[in-house]
């Protein structure tokens, strides 16, 4: 499975939301099946340049439902951020594979994201990006792996920055970055990042069934 990125180039409009200060804490939720609905809706909601970047051509609706319902959130990890209104601002895929023959460190995953045109310029994709390399830790992953088009510049730059080694082939371009080993620290900073993720869902879901709908 090849994944791809839609990275987002911060927006001169002075309507852009603030971006997220370098220390300030986003929740990230994990999903489940229960939530392909919503991701499907994200999804749905890219334009079509977007939907290039995220899947390395111009996806249709169809397509992208087929994608949506072939997700398998048992053996993947999927990850989203939400906005006060519940809408999936952004949504990360962690593609493990079903790592058969191989030793934990030897398992290779694979990472896309996408985050909607007016959450940009805020650092979202990076947030979700480090989330899916915390993750890929504590599940034993010893490779990142990520497929972006040569003309995404600003992951290619992120993933870059992280230590990824990145080879550029014509149009496309591959970056593997080698993880270290999973740590106390990093279940910890797993569990507390997921608990506090949840109770802002609930927060957030309480606070919008109380906002009369107009």
């Amino acid at each position: 499975m090849t994944l791809q990125f839609t990275v987002e180039p911060p927006s001169a409009s002075s309507s852009t939301p603030a971006p997220v200060r370098r220390g300030s804490w986003v929740p990230i939720r994990s999903l489940g099946p229960r939530h392909r609905d919503r991701i499907l809706r994200h999804l749905l909601a890219l334009d079509e340049h977007d939907r290039y970047l995220r899947f390395g051509y111009a996806a249709g609706n169809e397509q992208i439902a087929h994608y949506v319902r072939s997700l398998d959130f048992e053996r993947d990890e999927v990850f989203g951020i939400f906005n006060r209104k519940l809408e999936l601002i952004g949504v990360a895929h962690l593609a493990c594979g079903d790592g058969a023959g191989r030793d934990a460190r030897e398992r290779v995953a694979e990472f896309g994201v996408s985050v909607l045109g007016r959450a940009r310029g805020r650092g979202l994709g990076a947030r979700l990006f480090d989330c899916a390399v915390l993750h890929a830790r504590n599940r034993g992953i010893g490779t990142l792996l990520i497929h972006a088009l040569s003309e995404n510049t600003a992951m290619l730059r992120l993933v870059g920055r992280a230590g990824a080694k990145v080879s550029r082939l014509g149009s496309e371009s591959e970056a593997t970055l080698q993880l270290p080993p999973d740590s106390l620290a990093s279940h910890v900073d797993a569990l507390v990042g997921d608990r506090a993720a949840e109770i802002d869902y609930l927060f957030k879901r309480q606070t919008h069934r109380m906002v009369p709908a107009h």
